[in-house]
């Protein structure tokens, strides 16, 4: 019953961001799109250049539901997203539901036409948000840093494309 239960996502999502990060403590850039490279990353986004085999942070994603939220809990009336340095900025999926609860069944995002993500695991906040939102960022975005995923099938990923979650 949970198998059938976890595998259901009531409607598709959207992609309302896509941020690039070209080199550690570079802001990170917004794009209309990206080239997702299999295995791999964001061509342009420093995670690409210098990924290895098996990593599982390629590409990371975060709620677009969620930044209102993080906003007010840090005092703030809003916040660029591009702050976060998350790659993608998801809207209309429960990105924490997108995490596998069983290790047999991966968690597939497909984005657009092409491009396959599979869910990786948690994207937890560091100690770089305390220094671009101020005192408390840190626990005000603890489980809304979004999640981290591989790139199974690269591809063309657009803001506006279409998400849907397949277990």
């Amino acid at each position: 019953m949970l198998r059938a239960l976890s595998s259901r996502f009531p409607r598709f999502g959207r992609v309302e961001a896509i941020y690039l990060r070209p080199a550690r403590d570079v802001p990170a850039s917004s794009v209309e799109a990206a080239i997702a490279v299999a295995g791999r990353g964001l061509e342009g986004d420093r995670s690409a250049a210098g990924a290895r085999a098996g990593h599982t942070r390629q590409v990371t994603l975060i709620q677009h539901e969620h930044v209102p939220i993080i906003a007010a809990w840090t005092g703030r009336d809003a916040i660029d997203a591009a702050l976060f340095r998350r790659n993608l900025v998801i809207a209309g999926v429960n990105l924490l539901a997108a995490r596998t609860l069983f290790a047999d069944r991966p968690v597939r995002m497909h984005i657009g036409d092409e491009v396959v993500l599979i869910v990786t695991g948690s994207c937890d906040p560091c100690s770089k948000m305390e220094a671009a939102l101020g005192p408390g960022a840190y626990n005000a975005m603890r489980g809304h840093g979004g999640v981290t995923a591989t790139i199974d099938t690269g591809g063309r990923i657009a803001v506006r494309d279409l998400v849907r979650v397949a277990a």
